[in-house]
């Protein structure tokens, strides 16, 4: 059986405990979280939508999706993988250390990943980078040669393509 990458997006009531209980979930039952962003939607009715992001194989990430249903304060499950096309971004930030011919090739590489300069000292940058995933892990692996210091990384943002909210397509 061949594990997938699956990106989640599970619209929540925002109320104390209800993250630590959908994260008890995955953890109870052995399944690995490789990315967890959480943001209230709806200041309103008090709504938030959790993006995860796991590997499993199709059959057990139908079990999480049924499993995830059963706690109350979850409205639905949509697995953005599946079905209708979804844009998925990271942001990170990335510190960068060094002088001379590296602070160079360190401004030339982010120039052509598009990664903004942040913040600028005499022997340091933090720059800023959005996009795809693989985007932002290759633009790391092209910084640690050249003084990488520190990142700090968002987790997946997710969202459906179309005129329609994700949690309005039928999964």
């Amino acid at each position: 059986m061949q594990n997938n990458s699956h990106t989640l997006s599970i619209l929540v009531d925002n109320e104390a405990g209800v993250l630590a209980r959908v994260i008890g979930l995955f953890s109870a039952r052995g399944f690995n979280i490789e990315s967890l962003t959480v943001s209230e939607i709806d200041k309103s009715s008090h709504v938030s939508c959790i993006t995860i992001v796991t590997y499993g194989s199709d059959k057990v990430v139908t079990q999480i999706k049924l499993q995830l249903l059963r706690l109350v304060p979850v409205h639905s499950v949509v697995d953005l993988t599946l079905g209708e096309p979804s844009v998925e971004r990271e942001m990170a930030l990335i510190k960068v250390a060094g002088v001379g011919q590296k602070r160079v090739e360190a401004l030339r590489i982010a120039d052509a990943f598009r990664a903004h300069t942040v913040d600028a000292a005499v022997d340091s940058f933090i720059f800023e980078i959005t996009g795809r995933q693989d985007k932002v892990n290759q633009f790391i692996q092209l910084m640690k040669p050249l003084g990488l210091v520190e990142v700090s990384r968002t987790g997946i943002a997710a969202i459906s393509r179309g005129s329609l909210a994700v949690h309005d397509v039928e999964d």
